[in-house]
């Protein structure tokens, strides 16, 4: 399942059913899962290890070296999980030594045309990454986050589960879980809730984090103030838990 134009190091590792289109390459470290599907002219070079059952479109660039001036040519990777859709033109970036050696994509992830994902981010599962959307180098991204088009996050950002970025947003802060946020730079717009509904989430698990969202950003108190309000709110929710520990080990100012 190898077109004849492709070029394949010998020593790259493939599983079972692995299909490359014309004149891919790929080269010395690298792995390849079971059922992946790597389409025409896609380059996949450095230490990268591709889990199984992905589907990688034409023109995609996977594993080239971290667009980073301290980058020295240490060994670094790229590790991308299962079932994941990675579609035309995106530039997926090795690791850095600084930055813990490798970037991280989880399952389960639908990233559209142009996307760019830097060195050292780490992206969770079942994310959308809509068109052109763009990670900086050690970007954090939770499960099930959607980012608009043309949406831009900053270095060192953290973005949490179920947040939604809207079209065009630029993000220089870190967002906490089930918050939607849009606009140039981001602002917090309220809660995810439509998303929230669609992945099983009931009224009261809802109404716990909208009573959060405005106790953080409603309620007109300082971050310390409402910090010790989501504490006893995290008594009687896990999510409300989960909202105030990613407070907590914010290194970066929370958007506001």
């Amino acid at each position: 399942m190898i077109h004849p134009t492709a070029l394949v190091d010998p020593s790259a590792k493939l599983g079972a059913e692995v299909a490359i289109g014309a004149y891919s390459i790929i080269g010395p470290d690298v792995e390849i899962g079971d059922r992946t599907s790597i389409g025409p002219h896609v380059v996949i070079e450095g230490v990268t290890r591709i889990g199984c059952d992905n589907r990688i479109f034409q023109f995609a660039s996977i594993g080239a070296e971290p667009q980073d001036k301290k980058y020295g040519g240490e060994r670094s990777e790229l590790v991308i999980g299962d079932r994941n859709v990675i579609r035309e033109f995106t530039t997926f970036n090795r690791g850095t030594g600084d930055g813990g050696g490798a970037t991280r994509i989880g399952n389960d992830n639908w990233i559209m045309a142009y996307v760019h994902i830097a060195h050292d981010c780490r992206v969770g599962n079942h994310v959308v990454f809509a068109n052109n959307s763009t990670l900086a180098g050690h970007v954090e991204i939770g499960d099930h986050v959607i980012l608009g088009g043309f949406t831009g996050i900053h270095q060192f950002c953290k973005i949490g589960a179920h947040a939604f970025a809207g079209m065009g947003s630029l993000i220089n802060a870190d967002v906490p879980p089930f918050v939607i946020v849009a606009g140039n730079y981001a602002k917090p717009r309220g809660i995810n809730s439509e998303g929230l509904k669609r992945r099983g989430f009931d009224a009261e698990r809802i109404a716990a984090i909208k009573r959060a969202y405005r106790t953080v950003y409603v309620a007109g108190k300082p971050l310390s103030e409402a910090r010790e309000r989501l504490a006893e709110q995290a008594s009687t929710s896990s999510d409300v838990a989960g909202m105030l520990e990613f407070i907590e080990r914010s290194e970066r100012s929370l958007v506001r």
